[in-house]
């Protein structure tokens, strides 16, 4: 079992997801920027592991506008042996690397534009962590996507996009429910038809679920994870106290992450925190998972 969060150290003073404006292109500054994003991952990552923080979410900003027609500059050869190192560094130290493209990535979108970019957005993420060197544990979550008037349909269009997709991609895609359209029953439906990994998110299962027991569900998505693609991973929050429904906690509520602890045992998972404060949270999380047998400590 190992924690992590995702994308941004708040404690470190540096970003790996610095962008800029499409209008402000430029292959100068495209590669400066890559050049300083890769280099705060290499902190961030060099930090977590001396704090025991083994799973982490690169930010998809980490190359900006990759896919997009703007990028004319062959960033893969240009960065070949940092990204090489930071791969090298990362399985040597035991880390957990996920991604996680943003809302607008739409396989299943009735609009063939919108589907079309979303693949390009996927091909950019799956090539990234291969130039890494991480193996299919390495994963790019996805959800389902838009309802658009027809859940059904729309699982449907999902799974014919998602069949036709590059083997590249499709090694390393897992799937989520979310808090408002697509529950973890619909995203097991979509397994049986796909065999595509199911991440369960704890939080939005609370939020949109058919009464199932968290338990259950764990074990069910767990399930669908082969030998190749690692322990099953699982998203976890809580809800903010002052916002709607589905809106994520501010700092990890331990008392309610312990009662989850208990809850899955004896399985394994390894937990992304999708808590506001980040590495704070993950701070405490690893502070209190410490006394788990499950949990997995840093190699360096």
């Amino acid at each position: 079992m190992r924690i992590g969060y995702p994308c941004i150290n708040r404690s470190i003073g540096c970003r790996s997801d610095r962008k800029f404006r499409l209008a402000s292109f430029n292959p100068e500054r495209f590669s400066t920027t890559i050049s300083g994003n890769l280099s705060c991952l290499r902190q961030i990552l060099a930090w977590n592991v001396m704090r025991d923080i083994l799973f982490f979410r690169i930010s998809s900003d980490i190359i900006p506008f990759a896919s997009h027609p703007v990028c004319s500059v062959p960033w893969q050869v240009q960065f070949s042996e940092e990204l090489e190192l930071t791969g090298h560094y990362i399985r040597e130290s035991g880390i957990r690397i996920s991604m996680h493209p943003d809302q607008f990535i739409l396989l299943n979108s009735p609009d063939e534009q919108i589907v079309s970019r979303s693949i390009d957005e996927l091909a950019y993420h799956a090539s990234l962590l291969d130039l890494m060197g991480l193996d299919t544990q390495a994963k790019i979550q996805l959800h389902v996507g838009g309802c658009y008037g027809d859940p059904e349909g729309s699982i449907a269009r999902f799974i014919r996009e998602y069949q036709s997709l590059d083997p590249a991609i499709k090694r390393r895609l897992v799937i989520e429910n979310d808090e408002v359209r697509f529950t973890a029953a619909q995203c097991l439906n979509i397994n049986e038809q796909t065999g595509i990994p199911v991440l369960l998110d704890v939080f939005h299962h609370a939020c949109n679920n058919n009464g199932e027991e968290v338990w259950d569900v764990l074990n069910a998505t767990g399930s669908t994870w082969g030998a190749g693609d690692g322990i099953p991973m699982v998203d976890y929050s809580s809800q903010h106290p002052e916002k709607r429904p589905g809106g994520h906690a501010e700092h990890i509520d331990l008392a309610d992450f312990q009662k989850f602890l208990e809850i899955s045992r004896p399985l394994e998972r390894d937990i992304m925190l999708e808590v506001k404060d980040k590495e704070t949270s993950a701070l405490s999380a690893v502070s209190l998972a410490k006394n788990d047998p499950r949990f997995e400590a840093g190699k360096l």
